[in-house]
């Protein structure tokens, strides 16, 4: 089961730490062609989601790694659910229900990650 959190936390960390680069490099009309959901924020919003996907990226990888305070690794999955429930919020109600599958999956992932990492098999 380890091998299998450290999997799920690569993974995790890939998709939302090239989210969250994405959404704090590129400008929001570029950002909106593919993302429809960013029309209903402001640009400075939009960053700091981005902000925070990429830390959180950060944090399922590097505390763990280096064994410095691991116990920000399921922090960071646990953040990253209550950012999952906030985007499916968004999505469904924008009525977009593409959107809302993947955050449901993303959430699941990440709750995963943190029962894992707080429970039996932490660091």
């Amino acid at each position: 089961m380890n091998v299998f959190l450290w999997i799920l936390q690569v993974l995790l960390a890939l998709a939302f730490g090239m989210a969250g680069v994405l959404k704090t490099t590129q400008p929001k009309e570029k950002l909106a062609t593919n993302m429809g959901w960013v029309e209903d924020f402001s640009p400075g919003t939009v960053k700091l989601i981005g902000g925070v996907e990429f830390l959180a990226a950060l944090g399922l990888i590097l505390p763990a790694v280096t064994g410095i305070a691991p116990v920000l690794t399921p922090l960071a999955a646990a953040g990253l659910v209550v950012t999952m429930i906030g985007a499916i919020i968004v999505h469904a109600r924008r009525h977009e229900p593409q959107g809302f599958v993947v955050n449901i999956v993303l959430l699941v992932l990440s709750a995963l990650v943190a029962w894992g990492r707080f429970g039996p098999y932490h660091f």
